[in-house]
């Protein structure tokens, strides 16, 4: 009687030993610390743990079965406490993180992340906030110094708290008022975010302006070119709006009116002329190459008409193909239109869509597909100077399902010795370096079609990216032209890091207590 009434106490013994070492290492975790209470509750609870443990043979019908059961018990013990050593000591020595948001809202965007790798100056960003800053913004601060390893510096003061440290930075800042600094060397940059949260975006921005040299591109004007400020479909104001973002000025330029390239000028860009320049202009542009200029053609594509129709001489010279210009350097744009059966937008066989680039891996990197609005092809001259180097970039994507059409009627049928076989070339890259003088090398891209860098297109597929990669390319810069990211809605719910710390011990707390209880019936049945 007396040994069946001990036996009754052991899954009582046991249940409350683990118990209090659950109680006494889980509130250690949640406070961060262990006490005096704590260490001896969580040493009751192993010691009725062991003890359960090492007497259990004498309380089970089966020794065999408790000697194994001690021996794995034992095991367990080890491994879970190697594993617990284990755990910490590795998340010591390793900072690894899985972003498991649905929109990876605690993870900075590639573009982001790319920007920061290419740092190369110091970067300072203070946020000026009263009271208790908002958990995002210090999330957000502590990922860019992750990321950075040691290149971006952040800090979060309270101007009214620490009113003498903020007075050296200039600004006056009020009670309900929220600003950001950022600053690299002589280089500043203010972001106000008193009436919205700070953005990856303006702080990505920011970081950009203070952090890189700036870059001058100027756009041709006066001869029907797409405009940087028109916000139209046919305009190129997206494109403006993302070089400025990323330290880019952009200027505007109208040649033969006693102005010449300008001298600050890094890239001249040529946006779809739709009537023909002067000749004193050609030989500007001309001598903007030969002196070591570097220019973006986008040529718009040959006029087209039905077979019931005619063009007019006034509408034949419309969209030139500056060949001009090309033929000295090697290449010569036609007067076609390049076809894709297979490999199209919409309907039209006449917007090509292709992955199909050359290895120009600082141009080309990553890029998904490419579209063009009835671009032409381009081929090479023969008679070309040794010193020219050049090769297509951009071709359409299938062999034997697109050529360049001839037929200005557009009746697509190719024509063998007629129209150009595919796959077609619609944008090269040229590069001409001179021995004698290093600095007069000569970088020049030619795309045959405009619209995929408008407003109504740049935004798809990798259009925008391929067209931003070829101006930093021309600019001779290291880094990546960064792309705004989209915006996400954050859902989420803030929780200090005590109360990440229970959470955290109640999931598992809660499938221990189902085992144990498990063990506990076990025990009593056993018994």
């Amino acid at each position: 009687m007396a040994l069946k009434k001990k036996f009754m106490n052991f899954p009582l013994l046991f249940g409350m030993g683990m118990l209090c070492l659950l109680s006494g290492m889980g509130a250690s975790y949640i406070e961060n610390h262990f006490t005096k209470l704590t260490i001896i509750i969580s040493l009751v609870g192993l010691s009725c743990v062991l003890l359960c443990l090492f007497e259990l043979r004498k309380f089970t019908k089966s020794p065999a079965r408790a000697s194994q059961w001690q021996k794995y018990g034992l095991i367990v013990i080890v491994l879970f406490l190697v594993l617990l050593v284990g755990i910490n000591y590795l998340s010591y020595r390793y900072n690894v993180r899985w972003d498991v948001t649905k929109v990876k809202q605690h993870t900075l965007s590639k573009s982001t992340a790319v920007v920061i790798e290419h740092l190369q100056r110091e970067v300072k960003i203070v946020a000026f906030n009263v009271g208790i800053p908002p958990k995002y913004l210090e999330d957000l601060f502590k990922e860019y110094e992750r990321r950075s390893h040691t290149r971006i510096k952040t800090e979060i003061i309270d101007p009214i708290v620490q009113i003498g440290y903020a007075a050296q930075f200039g600004s006056v800042i009020s009670g309900k008022e929220r600003k950001v600094i950022v600053s690299s060397g002589k280089e500043r940059k203010d972001i106000d975010f008193t009436k919205r949260p700070l953005s990856e975006e303006q702080l990505t921005n920011a970081i950009i302006q203070v952090a890189r040299d700036k870059r001058v591109v100027y756009f041709l004007t006066g001869h029907g070119e797409y405009n940087v400020s028109d916000e139209g479909d046919h305009g190129l104001s997206i494109l403006k709006k993302i070089l400025i973002a990323n330290n880019v000025e952009v200027k505007t330029v109208m040649l033969g009116l006693g102005e010449e390239t300008p001298k600050d000028c890094d890239v001249l860009i040529i946006a779809g002329p739709r009537n023909s320049l002067t000749e004193e202009e050609e030989k500007m542009i001309f001598e903007y190459l030969e002196n070591g200029g570097d220019a973006f053609f986008l040529i718009e594509n040959t006029p087209v008409t039905t077979a019931d129709k005619l063009l007019t001489e006034q509408e034949k010279c419309k969209n030139p193909s500056l060949n001009n210009i090309f033929n000295h350097w090697g290449i010569k744009i036609a007067n076609d239109v390049v076809v894709d059966l297979s490999n199209h937008i919409g309907q039209d066989v006449g917007c090509p869509a292709t992955r199909n680039y050359a290895p120009y891996q600082a141009i080309v990197k990553n890029l998904d597909y490419t579209f063009y609005i009835r671009p032409r092809s381009i081929s090479i001259l023969e008679n070309r100077r040794k010193s020219i180097k050049l090769a297509p970039l951009v071709l359409t994507a299938s062999k034997e399902s697109s050529w360049g059409e001839t037929d200005q009627a557009l009746n697509v049928k190719f024509d063998q010795g007629v129209d150009s076989p595919g796959p077609v070339p619609i944008a090269f890259v040229i590069l001409e370096t001179k021995e004698e003088n290093e600095s007069s090398d000569t970088r020049i891209v030619v795309f045959t079609d405009t619209d995929f860098l408008s407003n109504a297109f740049i935004e798809k597929y990798s259009n925008a990216e391929l067209g931003l990669n070829v101006i930093s390319w021309l600019s001779d810069v290291e880094y990546k032209i960064f792309i705004d990211p989209k915006e996400i809605k954050v859902e989420r719910l803030d929780l200090t890091s005590k109360q990440k710390r229970i959470v955290a011990v109640i999931l598992v707390v809660i499938p221990l207590l189902i085992g144990i209880g498990g063990i506990m019936i076990w025990l009593k049945h056993k018994g």
